[in-house]
Order: structure tokens, then sequence, then C-alpha cells
């Protein structure tokens, strides 16, 4: 009889890909195998002392042991408008357009749940970050896909071809889609956009009425003299923009959950109308260590975290070419998003990526995975140190020295 029952919501969801790569780590991993793992963006060092010390100090005082505030505390509210502030020069009402959120996919998540509607159709970049699209089949809305097109050496995205084809998407969906979903610095691609990008994409949106959900997680993680731009900075943004930032990558605090989505009041109360019902917020220790993250130590990303990812790329890089697998440089995010070696793109990147990890032990997380337009790729997070960088690459070099070697054969 229960078999009968069918849950509509999870039965649109597609199969999670990325699994069949984590199942076999983790057998490898049981049976003592040594993985090299660069599958995941999980930072490997530590959150900074500081912040650590204060959410100790605060964990101290019972009266922080509560419920705390759905939106936030006041204080975290002001320093993520502080932030903005210092940041982009952007001015924002800790009231009306910040809701502090449990990471960002978590504010992301309840945000869509809020603002979307049944049949409703959002635009989407593909290859993409796997919620940004499901989050909106989760709220029983449909997904307009586009190919993200960039040049494959500088990641630079081609944003002449990306306005043509959100209008195309805007032209094809029915009902018209009334949400598009940007995130520079891409996750999974890496790629970057200008700030005259988002000027011609406010324009856009207040001509043919449709929202802008911009994600900049990986907005202080920048190389070689990029800086991440915001939609913010543009003049009336507000009226169609919400942002999405997160201390997660900026501050090795991945584990935190502490999120932000700020911008147009409308979607921002929603939101905030949404969590007062659903949640209490953050444990207020970890609000008072993240607002003094913000205000205190916002030199952190600059001084230690930015240069440990730069060293990585440039060592991976080199590593990897030398072993036979040239991949284009990334000026911004903590991944490189790299081509499948030729010698091994008929594989697909779900094969490559299981053939990679039993017979080089090293993990990446296979490109189609993010969507159609990723089957050619992997997904490299500069979670392992130099040493370890150093070792794939022998590792990898033997693997496609192996590989070329029975298509010979074969």
């Amino acid at each position: 009889m229960f078999d009968e029952i069918q849950f509509d919501k999870i039965n649109r969801l597609p199969k999670y890909l990325f699994a069949e790569i984590n199942d076999l780590k983790m057998k490898m991993r049981r049976e003592g195998a040594d993985i090299i793992d660069f599958s995941m963006g999980n930072p490997d060092a530590p959150t900074p002392q500081p912040i650590i010390d204060k959410l100790c100090e605060t964990a101290q005082k019972s009266k922080t042991h509560g419920y705390s505030a759905s939106k936030g505390i006041y204080k975290l509210r002001l320093a993520m408008s502080s932030w903005y502030k210092r940041k982009y020069d952007v001015d924002l009402d800790p009231d009306t357009e910040i809701v502090a959120t449990m990471g960002s996919k978590e504010g992301y998540v309840h945000l869509v749940q809020a603002i979307a509607n049944t049949g409703d159709v959002a635009i989407v970049p593909d290859p993409t970050y796997p919620i940004h699209s499901q989050a909106f089949i989760l709220a029983g809305a449909n997904v307009e896909k586009m190919e993200l097109i960039f040049d494959e050496e500088t990641f630079e995205v081609d944003e002449d071809r990306f306005l043509a084809d959100v209008i195309k998407a805007l032209d094809n969906s029915v009902p018209q889609a009334k949400f598009l979903v940007v995130n520079f610095p891409h996750n999974p691609t890496t790629a970057t956009v200008t700030p005259e990008f988002y000027t011609r994409l406010v324009a856009l949106a207040k001509q043919r009425r449709f929202y802008i959900i911009s994600d900049i997680a990986y907005a202080d993680i920048t190389f070689d003299g990029y800086k991440t731009p915001s939609i913010l900075e543009v003049e009336g943004a507000k009226d169609v923009a919400v942002e999405a930032y997160t201390l997660s990558k900026s501050y090795n605090m991945a584990g935190w959950r502490v999120g932000f989505l700020v911008g147009n009041k409308k979607l921002i109360g929603a939101l905030q109308s949404i969590k007062s019902w659903l949640d209490y917020g953050m444990f207020t220790p970890i609000q008072v260590a993240a607002t003094v993250a913000l205000d205190e130590h916002h030199y952190i990303p600059d001084e230690q975290i930015i240069p440990r990812y730069e060293k990585r790329r440039d060592v991976m890089l080199e590593a990897f070419a030398n072993a036979g697998w040239k991949m284009g440089k990334p000026n911004a995010s903590m991944f490189i998003w790299g081509k499948i070696p030729k010698c091994a793109r008929s594989l697909g990147s779900l094969e490559f990526s299981k053939r990679l990890l039993v017979e080089a032990g090293v993990a990446v997380s296979p490109g189609i995975g993010f969507g159609k337009y990723g089957d050619e790729y992997v997904r490299i997070a500069l979670i392992e140190n130099e040493k370890r960088i150093r070792q794939a690459a022998k590792n990898i070099k033997k693997f496609l020295k192996d590989l070329e070697a029975e298509q010979k054969t074969n």
C-alpha cells in the first residue's frame, strides 16, 4: 500500500552523479588506499584562531544559548552592510535588505521556496552548481538551461553571447522566465565577468521584467589583479537583484554555515518571512564570531586565504602540464576547471573520473554532474597541499601513459 505513495518533488530531482565517485572513494579508503582528494570544495585549513577564540568566549556566556533571530542578529547584518560599503561602496539597510543565513546554500534554497510559484521558469546557465537548478525544481518551478560560453584559456565569459542567450531563453520560455541565476566567479567553471556585464544585465532585467539572483560565494578569492564585481554596484540594481555571499571559503568557515542574501527589499522580505516560520537562526556565538571576522579580521582573505590557493593553482598547472594534462589558468575561485586530456576525452567525465580514482588514486568531480555542457571537463578543488599536488601529477602521468598504450593495442 505505502509503495504506491509518491513524493513528486523528490521524483523530479535527477540522479546525484557525484554519488558514484563518493561511494567508490569511501570503498577504496576502507580498503586502505591513499586517495589524493580534489573532489569537494571543502577548505583543508582551519578557521583562523581569532575567530575561533571569539566563538569560545561567547559560548561561555549562558545568555547566548537561547533562540536567536531567524534573520540574524543586528550586529551581524550591520557587519555585512559594512562589508559591502568597504568592498563595493554599496549602501544596504541591515533591517530590510540583508538576511543572515545558515550558509548561502540554505539562504538560496529558502529564497527560491519563498518567491517561486508552481510553473514559474528560471534561466540557469549550464554547467552550474547543482542547487542553482534543483532549488527551483524542489519549489515546483521549471528551469530553462543555456550554455555558459567562456574562453578556455582565460575563463572570461563571452558577455555578448551570454546576454544574447538570455534574450533567446526569455523568448523560448513559456511563461516567460521570471528569474535568472548568475554566479561569478563561477562554480564549477571559475568563469568571470566585468562590471560592465552587470550594467547591461540590470538594464535587460528592467526591460524584460525578470529578477536576478547573483551568487558571489568566491568573491574574495581572486588572483592576478582581478577583482570580483558585485551586481549591486550598478545604479538601480536593487530594483531587480539580490546577491548571496558566504564566509565559508573566504575565512575557512565552511562548517560554520554563515551566509547572507542581500539586495531587493521585496525578495529579502520574502526570505525573512519564510525563515521566520522555519528556523530561529544560527547559534548566537557563531554569529558573534562571524561579526568579528567581518569587522575586525577582514584582512584574512588577502593575507592568508588567497596566497594559499594561488600557490596551489600555480603548482598544479605546472605539475599537471608536465604530466601531460595542460589546463587553462583561472583568475578566481578555489577550483580548476580542467578539460579532460584528449586521449581520455571519449570516456566522458564520469568514466574518466572513476578510472582516475581507481588507477591513479586521484579524486576529482566529473563535469557531467554540473550539467550536460560539462561532460568534457572535471572540477579540481585546490584543497591538497603542494606536495600532494605533485604526487597526484606523478600518478596522473603514469595513468595517461598507460591509457595511451591501452588505446594503441585496442
